[in-house]
This record gives C-alpha cells, structure tokens and sequence, in this order.
C-alpha cells in the first residue's frame, strides 16, 4: 500500500482524529499548545510509550506480552530492595534490567519452546512478576535515591526535553529503521503473516520469537526505572494497569492482533491521539476512572473497526465474483 493510500486509510482516520481533540483541548485554555504543556503531556506516560514500540513488534510477529507493566514493577521493586540493602546503585540498576531480561527470557521459552500460547503465558507473568515485586518491597515505599538518578525523570536534558523523552525519540528511530529498514523487521512481518512459510524459508523462529520476548522485557525494565526516577520512590504496586494504555496505542495504531500487519507510522499517531485525549479529559476534570473507560473503549473499537472493515471488504469481493 502506497503512503498516499495509507493516509487515506486507517493512519488518515488517526490524522483527523488527532486534529479534532487538540482543536477541542485548544478551546479549554489558550496554554495548550505551549512548549511546557507539551512537554508535560509526553514527560507524564513517556515509560508507557516507550514499552508500546516493542509491544509493536510482538503484535505483529504474532504474539501479545501482558506482563510488561508487572516487569516494570518487578524491575522497580529488584532496584529498590538492592539499593536498600546497601549495593551501590549502578549495580542495583543492572540488576533491575537483568530481572526485565530474565521475565522476557521466561516468556519466551514458554511460548518458543514449550508452544504454549503468548496470552497465557503473559497473563501468568502479570501476576507472578507483580507478586514478586510485593514480596520485595512489602507495602513500603522505598527512596532516598542520589540526586543523578532522580535527575533522568524530572530534570531537562536538552532544552525542556528530559532524559526519558530523548530516549523515547532515539528508541522510535531505531525502532522504525529495524522494522521497515532490516531482515529482523522482515522476519518479524513473517512471522505474524505465515508461520509456517516463515520457518520454511529458513527463518530460527524460535530464536528469533525468543529474542522479541527477551527484548521486551529489557525494555519493560528500563521504562520501569524512568518512572521510579520520574516519582522518587517505589512501591509493590507501581505501573499497575499500564498494559491497558500500552496495547491500546499499539492497536489503535492499525497494528492487527492477528498479526502480519501494522507500521510505526500509525503507532506514533494512535501515541499522540491518546496522551492528547487523556490530557484533554484532564483538562475537563474528567475522573482516572473515566478516563480508563474510554480508554477501553478504544481499545474494543480499535480491534472491531478494522476488522469489520475487512469482513465487508471480503464480502463485497465476493458479490463481485
């Protein structure tokens, strides 16, 4: 599909969507569009937004990962409990992002190797990681971090860019040359599409699903630590829920559940119309709970939508022959 007849399309929709809401959220004060706001409106769900480029390339190889917020907590909760017992803290860092690794590495044995499926797996890991992060930390809430640590989520890198939004726009960069730009994108594209044609054509698909799994959960842990610098502390219940906000940006995005199909294109779009429709329900005073259900909502639409669309497609193809 052409870029024109992507824009005409699903990516197109996203367009006009995304013009509507800040046009509305520009009506509710006249400092929306300021450098701070916008900044604000990243800086506040930058670790959910950096987990949903590599939740893209799992949904498109065919696989779904719901334990990334639980490795979030997980990680968080491993940094908190080492740096507490006195290990220094570049060490309780590298421990955390282990522990992502490891979660991913678990992940993706179970579904590689032993066949079971990726939303039974994950979902198990939802609640195991979450349940050894509370272990970890009790009901306490663990800070006293040095100052260069609270430094990379809350204070301005480059201009009033922090260090967790560079890292957001150099990962998008890469993420989106390794998709559309390399082999490994082409694997992952068949993968979703044909796994059987994928293995056939010499494709280690269990490697290479090991190594999505693995990755993951690396970058689960290292957004889990941004957002323990964003708040100063940890506790056992940290990112609880992200994974809703996460694979909606994603399927909203056009990426289909099934697999095979999606780009980071409307993945960036679907990121925007998000943190602009939750910034503007803020704006209106709407409740976190509200907030949530309309969330969920788009996430059922964005799974029914396009596949309606597909339905009637095949449909009318068939009238036709």
């Amino acid at each position: 599909m052409s870029a024109l007849s992507r824009l005409r399309s699903w990516e197109g929709l996203l367009l006009v969507l995304l013009i509507v809401i800040v046009g509305l959220n520009v009506t509710k004060t006249p400092y929306y569009l300021g450098v701070g706001n916008l900044v604000n409106l990243f800086q506040l769900s930058i670790e959910k937004i950096i987990i949903a480029l590599t939740m893209t390339l799992i949904i498109i190889s065919g696989e779904i990962d719901l334990s990334v917020a639980s490795v979030m907590c997980l990680a968080t909760c491993v940094m908190a409990r080492l740096f507490e017992a006195g290990v220094e803290l570049p060490l309780a860092l590298a421990a955390a992002l282990a522990s992502g690794a490891l979660a991913g590495l678990i992940n993706g044995a179970c579904v590689a190797y032993l066949g079971l499926p990726s939303l039974a797996v994950t979902l198990a890991g939802l609640i195991g990681y979450r349940g050894v992060g509370r272990i970890l930390v009790e009901d306490r809430a663990i800070g006293g971090y040095p100052a260069w640590f609270d430094a990379l989520g809350q204070q301005p890198l480059v201009g009033p860019l922090t260090f967790s939004i560079v890292a957001f726009l150099v990962l998008f960069i890469v993420t989106a040359v390794v998709l559309n730009r390399s082999f490994v994108g082409r694997i992952v594209y068949s993968m979703g599409t044909n796994l059987e044609a994928a293995r056939f054509s010499g494709v280690r698909v269990k490697w290479a699903k090991l190594l999505l799994f693995v990755f993951s959960g690396l970058n689960a842990a290292f957004a889990g630590l941004l957002y323990a610098a964003r708040l100063g502390s940890v506790r056992g219940d940290m990112a609880d829920g992200f994974e809703l906000d996460i694979i909606t940006m994603v399927l909203l995005g056009g990426v289909s559940i099934f697999g095979g199909s999606g780009n980071l294109a409307g993945v960036g779009l679907s990121i925007l119309v998000i943190l602009n429709l939750r910034n503007g329900m803020g704006l209106a005073n709407i409740t976190g709970n509200a907030q949530t259900s309309v969330i969920g909502a788009l996430l059922i639409l964005s799974v029914l939508v396009p596949n309606l669309a597909r339905l009637i497609h095949n449909q009318w193809k068939g009238r036709e022959a």
